[in-house]
């Protein structure tokens, strides 16, 4: 049981991101439909990295380099897997008029204008709002900023994951006969999936929201932006594919970062 559970966690690791795992995990299809589970995890993981090259870039650089570095170590270590898919959603929904011609556009690897613009701004986004961020909670909690920056980094990676992972538990990928970026996570989803994967998604949370209890608020958001985007992506393509997962995620993200920095500024 142990062992199953090891190589289910390793096959996420593998399928998520781009760190090494030991050389007796390969490709399954069993346990890589299982993986869901650990996808909040793999959030938490990649956090704690990105917090990791942010607070040793800091003791060198400034705040806006520091956050930069970090967001350039997330993205490597997940190999551009989430941006990839904003950037194809974007496209596809941007340049596509119907639930054929957007899936279309979406498969193709090449990245349009939409796309294009949809990363530049995130990025910007992403760096000058945790830049604020950042230097609100050094400036507000002297003593705990650090545990307090690194639960935000953790947090808003596996809150965000865990956002887009239940678009996989309540919808139906869109794709009829083909494969696609999740087809293998997407078979089925049982409830231990489902309780393992929101256990990793919500336990950062609840430590960042017992030091600042007003955090609280970024669950109702991002219980509505689920609704929304999965009433979306159903009405236009019938359901998810890899990519708007991806954009879920990404998009989960910066509703995380501009939530905790302006509930920082105005109520704290």
């Amino acid at each position: 049981m142990i062992k199953e559970e090891i190589k289910i966690f390793f096959t996420s690791i593998m399928f998520y991101t781009r760190i090494p795992c030991p050389s007796y995990i390969d490709h399954s299809d069993e346990y890589l439909n299982k993986a869901s589970r650990y996808f909040p995890l793999v959030g938490i993981i990649v956090g704690a990295i990105s917090f990791i090259f942010f607070w040793i870039s800091n003791q060198i650089f400034n705040i806006h380099i520091s956050i930069i570095i970090s967001i350039a170590a997330g993205i490597l270590i997940t190999g551009a897997f989430h941006e990839d898919g904003l950037a194809d959603t974007f496209d596809g929904f941007g340049g596509g008029w119907t639930r054929e011609k957007i899936l279309e556009i979406m498969k193709d690897s090449r990245i349009g204008t939409y796309g294009t613009i949809s990363l530049f701004v995130l990025v910007i986004l992403k760096i000058f709002t945790f830049s604020s961020l950042v230097m609100e909670i050094q400036s507000n909690f002297t003593n705990k900023s650090d545990l307090i920056i690194l639960l935000i980094f953790i947090t808003y990676h596996s809150i965000s994951r865990l956002t887009a992972i239940s678009i996989v538990f309540t919808s139906d990928y869109s794709r009829d006969n083909e494969i696609g970026k999740s087809k293998p996570v997407a078979k089925t989803n049982t409830n231990i999936e489902i309780l393992i994967a929101y256990f990793w998604g919500i336990l950062p949370l609840l430590g960042l929201i017992y030091l600042i209890p007003e955090f609280i608020l970024v669950i109702s958001l991002l219980i509505f932006f689920f609704f929304y985007s999965s009433r979306y992506f159903k009405k236009h393509i019938g359901g998810y594919t890899g990519d708007t997962l991806g954009a879920v995620e990404q998009l989960s993200e910066i509703i995380c970062l501009l939530t905790f920095l302006g509930l920082t500024i105005f109520f704290i």
